[in-house]
């Protein structure tokens, strides 16, 4: 039975009782008003005519003063009489009066006569009065019956009412007050605790689903926590012993642990950061300021996000960075810095939600180290190997040259095809050049205002002969009303050259290679469009890496892309970022490829220059 149903029958049973006692109070209030008005009604009025009648009968009597309206007065007490006749033997007194007056009104008024008459006047009288005192008696009997039967059910119905407002509200208060006392418990962590509330209510149910999540818990207590507190204690040490530096924020962005090297490079007692507010640390603080800039930003589209940093680290004590550098003595170190923004999904929930942040500085000096030496070793080779096959070259040219002699048909082939080893390998140190000088951060830019016109017409001229010799026809769209752009005419000129002469490399013979230039929006769009083999999805995305070679739809590497390098579109895309443009390959281009970069419009025109 639920509380709902057992408070309806409470209140259902009270209600009765209610009843009870105001239908038996009517009852019996009822009974008294109908043995009071017997008597009244019955009794009292046929007493008061008795009188009325004793009175009339004297004013007739009297031989003074004889009251002819004594007749009448006598006639008219009689006839009420007769018709409230309402106790034994009171119908023959009365018929005996009306028989003795009936004689008296005739004209005999005998002392007899009068005397019967005055006899049963007293009888009447005597019998009712005789009425009455019986009915009081039972009047009084009806009120000590009814204060009895009062008494006793109102004693029950107390007593009812009473063990009801004992019981009931402990009825409801004690399953609250256990279900209280259990949660408490359990907010305590002591999961051991049980409701003990047998019954088959709503405060059944609600004790059984309590006991079972605290059994659910308390397994989950004895199963997983010396478990999740072995793995924290075994995170706490490998964070405390990795080589990078490690910052960890709440959600609230306060500081929840930071690793010795984190602290080395902040240059922060571990005790000064944890628990404080990362901003606070971060005004007077650069390193901190730097790694919490994407945390403060609120961006949150990435889950990682990425950028180098180069922090001096003075060294732990007595070592350097990676046990190299002399105590005390400290280097310029390369760090690559990740954000990682922690998420947790709730139980009983489907999204989630923010729990805080890692700030990752991964020690990459090493690398750097490596890479700046290959760099500087392929600066040197490319610059050695530059200057021998210029020599090479030009000997080439004048063995070409009639004046020093004349060659056959053969030595011209093979002439001609060092002619070509060379070209292709001055071509390779030029790339290796311009790629040392990208990596070393050292490009050199000369920002001018140039027309787009003239970067085209400088790459469509450049390879006009390498395109005639594979029948391809250079489709040319370059409006000269174009606005003018702010770039570097050499190194524009040089990514528009490597577009067509890859378009070329790539393209069926007989074919076409559009080449165009248009204004899109605050920037000049070059674009060189080919019908070749195209590059597949999977590689889309990597065209623009180091020595990277699309293979072709096979998987093989592309015979046209055997004489490159894989640098020529990774130095393309550091000279158009480097010139403040865009660079990019058109993925809804299917029928062969089509490459672009933009080159911001010259907001001054040239008239106007000082």
């Amino acid at each position: 039975m639920s509380i709902k149903s057992k408070i309806a029958a409470a209140l259902a049973f009270m209600f009765a009782i209610i009843v009870a006692l105001g239908g038996l109070g009517a009852y019996y209030l009822n009974e008294l008003s109908n043995d009071s008005q017997a008597i009244l009604k019955d009794n009292y009025i046929s007493l008061q005519y008795a009188s009325n009648m004793q009175k009339a009968l004297a004013m007739i009597t009297d031989p003074v003063e004889r009251d002819p309206d004594g007749l009448s007065e006598f006639e008219q007490n009689l006839k009420k009489q007769e018709a409230n006749i309402t106790e034994v033997g009171e119908l023959e007194l009365t018929s005996g009066l009306r028989r003795e007056f009936n004689r008296i009104r005739t004209g005999t008024l005998d002392p007899v006569i009068v005397s019967h008459i005055r006899q049963h006047l007293f009888g009447l009288d005597d019998l009712n009065r005789q009425a009455i005192i019986r009915k009081n008696e039972i009047a009084k009997q009806t009120a000590k019956d009814a204060l009895l039967w009062l008494l006793a059910v109102g004693t029950l119905c107390f007593l009812i009412l009473f063990s009801f407002i004992i019981n009931f509200p402990g009825y409801v208060a004690n399953p609250v007050r256990e279900l209280t006392r259990g949660i408490k418990q359990v907010a305590k962590r002591n999961f051991e605790e049980r409701l003990h509330i047998e019954s088959n209510d709503e405060f059944g149910e609600l004790a059984r689903s309590f006991n079972l999540m605290a059994q659910k818990l308390d397994e989950y207590e004895h199963s997983s926590l010396a478990r999740v507190l072995f793995e924290k204690r075994r995170i706490d040490t490998l964070i405390q012993i990795m080589s990078e530096g490690i910052v960890g924020m709440d959600e609230t962005k306060r500081i929840l642990f930071a690793n010795p090297v984190a602290c080395r490079l902040l240059g922060v007692e571990e005790a000064q950061l944890i628990g404080q507010y990362a901003p606070d640390v971060a005004a007077s603080n650069d390193l901190m300021r730097t790694l919490i800039q994407d945390v403060m930003s609120g961006n949150k589209a990435e889950p990682e996000r990425n950028g180098f940093l180069k922090i001096y680290d003075p060294g732990p004590e007595g070592s350097g960075l990676n046990g190299a550098a002399p105590e005390g003595e400290g280097k310029e170190s390369y760090f690559n810095r990740r954000t990682h923004t922690v998420e947790v999904t709730p139980t009983g929930e489907d999204q989630p939600q923010l729990a805080g942040y890692v700030m990752v500085l991964e020690n990459i000096t090493p690398y750097k180290e490596l890479d700046l030496a290959k760099t500087n070793f392929i600066a040197t080779i490319s610059h050695e190997l530059k200057t021998p096959l210029s020599s090479s070259k030009m000997s080439l040219k004048l063995l070409e040259d009639s004046r020093v002699g004349a060659l056959n048909e053969e030595q011209k082939a093979l002439v001609a095809n060092v002619g070509d080893d060379i070209n292709r390998l001055l071509n390779l140190t030029g790339e290796l050049l311009n790629m040392a000088q990208v990596e070393s951060g050292q490009i050199q830019l000369n920002i001018q205002a140039v027309a787009p016109a003239d970067i085209v017409n400088y790459a469509t001229n450049a390879l006009k002969v390498a395109s005639e010799n594979k029948h391809i026809t250079l489709a040319v769209t370059a409006p000269a009303g174009l606005p003018i752009v702010l770039a570097d005419p050499d190194k524009a000129s040089w990514v528009l050259v490597n577009f067509l002469s890859n378009a070329i490399r790539h393209s069926p013979a007989d074919g076409v290679i559009e080449v165009s230039a248009r204004k899109a929006n605050t920037f000049v769009e070059f674009r060189v469009r080919d019908y070749g083999s195209g590059i597949r999805p999977e590689h889309q995305n990597r065209v623009f890496d180091r020595y990277f070679k699309a293979p072709n739809v096979n998987g093989q590497v592309n015979e046209a892309s055997t004489s490159g390098t894989g640098l020529g579109l990774a130095i393309s895309s550091e000279f158009i970022q480097s010139m403040n443009g865009q660079i990019g390959l058109d993925t809804s281009v299917t029928d062969g490829a089509a490459f672009f970069f933009r080159l911001p419009i010259d907001a001054e025109p040239t008239n106007t220059r000082r």
